[in-house]
């Protein structure tokens, strides 16, 4: 049986997350070892608004995990989630061995993934940093980049 890593993404219900966090993590982890898995990460993505409604919720609360296993326990591993009602939706997707071990380590680092308005405000407020530098500093560049000209002509 061959041994693979495995990307799996949990959405939970948030509601039941927030008041259980620590028991429902426990409770996966369990699950997914329980099948023979070695789990390599498994850490909090993020909370969001779902696109959709799914059992009601609005919110869920996505968790990440990449463990190590043989793939014939996935449908065992989907079959239990199923029958969890604080788990929404489950997707494993097999890693590429060539960067599994870039994925696993990008993940254990703890990078949060930001909505695309949070990216953007971010990235106003560095453009707005920049226009508000005081005119000395441009002055000061414009000074140096003119004396390295001046040395080039000299030479």
């Amino acid at each position: 049986m061959a041994v693979h890593v495995y990307e799996g993404m949990f959405i939970l219900d948030s509601a039941r997350f927030g008041r259980e966090g620590g028991k429902l993590t426990e409770n996966l982890q369990n699950m997914v070892e329980s099948r023979g898995a070695e789990i390599l990460v498994s850490r909090l993505w993020e909370e969001r608004r779902l696109a959709y409604p799914i059992n009601g919720q609005r919110k869920g609360t996505y968790w990440l995990m990449y463990v190590k296993m043989d793939g014939n326990h996935l449908a065992d591993i989907n079959v239990e989630c199923g029958r969890n009602d604080w788990i929404l939706r489950v997707l494993f997707l097999k890693v590429d061995p060539r960067i599994a071990d870039t994925l696993v380590e990008h993940a254990r680092a703890g990078h949060i993934v930001q909505s695309a308005g949070e990216a953007g405000a971010s990235e106003e407020s560095e453009s707005e940093k920049e226009s508000s530098k005081p005119a000395a500093d441009s002055s000061e560049e414009e000074a140096k980049s003119s004396e390295t000209v001046d040395q080039t002509a000299e030479v």
